[in-house]
């Protein structure tokens, strides 16, 4: 690069000669900078690979999950955020990828988790809690004793607390094997409060983790809580249920209602995913997409 005059206003009005060559060779020859690249030479990162979320519908709206990335799913309870969850691991392990799913609540269903497709077999299931809630808090399981109601929800804030110390260490051990093709966070019964508590120091150092990795990251939640660390971001709604015996009806209703005095089945449930964010490209024109989840029993 030759040098090139630049000129300022100045009192003497007397040119400015700046020369970069010279300036890049004496900085290079410094040895802390000896490794730094020039911007110019910098590679750009290609667009990660996007792995199908088991929906074809949702696969259109997003792509796919990009590996090497972080994303979310979030939702109130009873929108479908479990049934997209079992999708993505139905897919990934049918395609014979070894998976692991950390239940923070111990919520998962094994019957129906294989009714949805998922190889159980190729997924390493994380029960957190139960080991050091017994440890913790053993006046919780003695039978006969009364406890004093005010101190029920400071240990309730500390039983998820422990839970979230669980997934945190656990999550940072799967990312450093390199081996799962993807690894699922299902953070959706820990109150949003205590979700909300994990710092955000922890969600750059997962998506740092995975970054050059071929694993799918998937935090599902009630309210996104990973802020900027994450890729891609979706909503995900009920708007209709079905239950044995009845029409397809409002979720909102079906939970405001009142208590059926007999057992119900739910056979359909129709869900609408809603893309909030995605870093990897422009949203698309149309955000939100739906489609049904239909349970077994129902054909």
């Amino acid at each position: 690069m030759s040098a090139s005059p630049v000129l300022f206003p100045t009192a003497l009005s007397r040119p400015f000669v700046f020369a970069a060559q010279p300036l890049l060779k004496k900085l290079g020859s410094v040895p802390k900078l000896a490794q730094v690249a020039p911007a110019s030479r910098l590679e750009v990162r290609p667009a990660p690979e996007m792995v199908s979320s088991g929906i074809v519908t949702l696969d259109q709206l997003t792509g796919g999950w990009p590996r090497g990335c972080l994303s979310e799913i979030c939702g109130p309870a009873s929108s479908g955020r479990t049934g997209v969850l079992l999708a993505a691991l139905a897919r990934s392990t049918q395609n014979g990828e070894v998976c692991a799913l950390l239940d923070a609540g111990d919520a998962l269903d094994p019957a129906s988790a294989a009714a949805a497709g998922v190889d159980l077999g190729k997924l390493l299931w994380v029960r957190c809690g139960k080991a050091v809630l017994s440890s913790q808090f053993p006046v919780l399981s003695s039978c006969g004793k009364q406890m004093d109601c005010r101190n029920l929800d400071g240990l309730e804030r500390r039983r998820w607390e422990l839970r979230l110390e669980q997934v945190l260490k656990v999550t940072d051990l799967l990312l450093q094997s390199n081996g799962f093709g993807m690894i699922v966070l299902d953070l959706g019964d820990i109150p949003v409060r205590n979700a909300r508590q994990i710092p955000l120091t922890s969600w750059f150092r997962f998506r740092r983790a995975i970054e050059r990795t071929p694993t799918v990251l998937l935090v599902v939640e009630q309210q996104p809580i990973a802020g900027s660390c994450s890729s891609v971001l979706v909503r995900v709604s009920g708007l209709r249920c079905q239950v044995s015996g009845e029409k397809l009806s409002a979720v909102s209703s079906r939970l405001s209602g009142n208590r059926p005095t007999h057992a119900e089945l739910l056979d359909k449930v129709e869900i609408t995913a809603e893309l909030l964010r995605s870093r990897l490209e422009r949203k698309p024109p149309q955000s939100a997409v739906s489609f049904a989840s239909r349970a077994k029993w129902a054909g």
